[in-house]
């Protein structure tokens, strides 16, 4: 089964383009690099683009234990969380509806 999440964070203003090139980097070896991870997208809002929402699709546990044990993550995390205003907000989902 599928596993969706979500993880919420803000990064302080000051070092928004270094975040968002360590994200774009991020996704970018998660594509080349995992191929059980089925969807990664970041986002980022409208009217604070500091505040980011990542959404991520992993086919099953075996998936998202890789991507959390992965390389990539200890990278992306070594850059990113010294640059958080509050740190990050995981959430998991179950799959109710899709069209």
């Amino acid at each position: 089964m599928s596993i969706h999440m979500t993880a919420r964070f803000q990064v302080r203003p000051e070092s928004l383009e270094k975040c968002r090139q360590a994200i774009a980097e991020f996704v970018e070896y998660v594509k080349q690099n995992e191929p059980g991870t089925i969807l990664y997208t970041s986002l980022h809002e409208e009217e604070n683009q500091t505040i980011f929402l990542h959404y991520f699709i992993f086919e099953n546990e075996s998936a998202r234990d890789l991507h959390r044990e992965s390389v990539g993550v200890k990278h992306f995390t070594d850059v990113l969380y010294p640059e958080l205003v509050n740190g990050v907000e995981f959430t998991a989902y179950q799959m109710y509806a899709t069209a």
